[in-house]
């Protein structure tokens, strides 16, 4: 990685010490969506997942996550304005003392939804923006959305909510940076996060198609630096690497089990969005067990807990306290094994498939995207 991007990290450090608690609450309210975004970290069969929780079930849930030590929470999907009963879940969180996100791409958001989440408490808004143009933000989301995004962000600062402009970055749009930061600079947006995709589920089967070169990496990360110096602390910018062009992997979620808590619509409890990936695993639901003992005691949150499950090098690697041993889920989509080093590592001896992946990505011709869709593990 270039210096510009040794000095984003460098100024952005996350230090997050959980002490035992599931501080991030995530709840997907639902797999539904109007947009067929071929990155989506939604699973390959969402559409199987239609047994979603009911609003007291969710309640229940919120419940039993505050009693945990939860604080942050957020309501995402799928699209969680597809649930009816979004701002009655938010009301009661903010009377439970959450700090509330929406998680959104921006379709169905309008003023009396915006009114009504105001009323309810919600804090904060995180809307998707693929591209400062209708063509190649509606072609990358597979609907016409590009309008409605544009009406949902201004309607957003309209309504004074603090914002994040997530940006998932792609080869196909991150040369989009500058013109996404004039417009985030235009509205008076809060944080603009440029999230590099990390290849699991969609993007994973789109990788090839996705993965952007280094040249393009680097040359917006200096636009993402000469922003932050024209902006200073008038809008915080994120730039989020994907793994596949660094020496290690990110400390994921801060280690597996440690502070995140995803439940799905169906209410399987997980330790991050994408751990139903890893076969041979069985989640407890919130319908059949207390989120306390999910969280304390069930087998799958203590399967990957501290280092005793390490392999080598890892087991006697000096930075284990630091990745963690990387992206378990990444482990297993790559090697077949959720407790090898994750490839990303340049110490595994499974990094070969990174390397390897990076090239053929750099000899594919894009545009033969997979869109999300229905059924595509069953055809």
């Amino acid at each position: 990685m270039n210096e510009a991007g040794s000095a984003l990290r460098a100024e952005t450090p996350v230090t997050v010490d959980g002490q035992g608690l599931p501080l991030w609450l995530l709840l997907e309210l639902t797999y539904r969506c109007p947009l067929k975004c071929p990155w989506c970290n939604n699973p390959l069969d969402f559409d199987l997942y239609q047994n979603e929780l009911t609003t007291e079930e969710w309640v229940d849930v919120l419940r039993q996550g505050r009693r945990l030590g939860a604080v942050q929470l957020g309501f995402s999907g799928g699209e969680p304005l597809q649930r009816r009963d979004l701002e009655e879940l938010v009301g009661e969180a903010t009377r439970l003392g959450y700090y509330t996100n929406l998680i959104t791409s921006g379709i169905g958001l309008n003023e009396t939804r915006l009114a009504a989440l105001r009323q309810a408490g919600l804090k904060q808004i995180q809307l998707s923006l693929q591209a400062c143009d209708a063509e190649l933000n509606n072609r990358l989301v597979g609907a016409d959305a590009y309008d409605h995004k544009l009406a949902a962000a201004r309607a957003i600062k309209a309504h004074g909510f603090p914002m994040v402009l997530n940006v998932p970055v792609s080869r196909h749009n991150i040369e989009q940076a500058p013109a996404m930061l004039a417009f985030a600079e235009e509205l008076g947006i809060e944080y603009v996060e440029f999230a590099n995709l990390q290849y699991y589920n969609w993007a994973l089967i789109n990788r090839a198609d996705l993965l952007p070169t280094r040249e393009q990496i680097a040359a917006a990360e200096e636009v993402v630096v000469e922003a932050r110096a024209r902006v200073g602390r008038r809008m915080t910018i994120y730039f989020v690497i994907t793994d596949y062009y660094d020496e290690r992997p990110k400390a994921c979620m801060k280690g597996w089990g440690n502070i995140h808590l995803t439940i799905a619509p169906d209410g399987a409890a997980l330790p991050c969005q994408e751990a139903r990936v890893i076969e041979g695993l069985e989640f407890p639901n919130v319908r059949d067990h207390d989120l306390g003992w999910i969280w304390r005691e069930s087998p799958v949150f203590q399967k990957f807990r501290g280092e005793n499950w390490m392999q080598e090098p890892c087991r006697s690697c000096s930075e284990r306290g630091h990745d963690y041993g990387g992206c378990r889920c990444q482990a297993f989509l790559l090697t077949g094994d959720a407790a090898s080093t994750d490839p990303v590592c340049s110490k595994s001896p499974h990094h070969h498939l990174i390397e390897e992946a990076v090239a053929a990505a750099m000899t594919n011709r894009p545009n033969r995207l997979i869109m999300r869709q229905r059924g595509l593990n069953r055809a």
